[in-house]
């Protein structure tokens, strides 16, 4: 794959981890703001636990897009750095169908 495509694919990536980042610090906000006029005793309002579980699934989706967004950047550090595309394990190039499906990915399926 050429750096231009790579380029391309991983730009869309952090595009969308960044969006996601910030979908989910909006989301958890409104969560925050609902509970704040609310009983903030979980154990005996009947909402406190769906507040908790929203805000700890909104954590985690927060996680994974960080997760993401840190993976695309060390992608893109390795183009700039020429080493896009290279297993990380055995040197040989990464097929370029790998690459399409998972632009961040660091080895061949050999060494996945």
């Amino acid at each position: 794959m050429d750096d231009e495509r790579a380029r391309e694919l991983l730009e869309a990536l952090r595009a969308d981890a960044l969006g996601r980042l910030t979908g989910v610090g909006d989301a958890r906000q409104d969560v925050v703001d609902a509970a704040r006029d609310a009983n903030v005793d979980d154990e005996h309002d009947p909402e406190g636990a769906t507040i908790a579980f929203e805000r700890a699934q909104l954590d985690a989706l927060g996680a994974a897009a960080s997760r993401r967004l840190v993976e695309v950047d060390a992608a893109l550090a390795r183009v700039a750095a020429g080493t896009y595309g290279t297993c990380a394990v055995g040197g040989e190039p990464i097929d370029d169908a790998r690459l399409e499906a998972r632009p961040t990915a660091t080895t061949c399926v050999e060494h996945s």
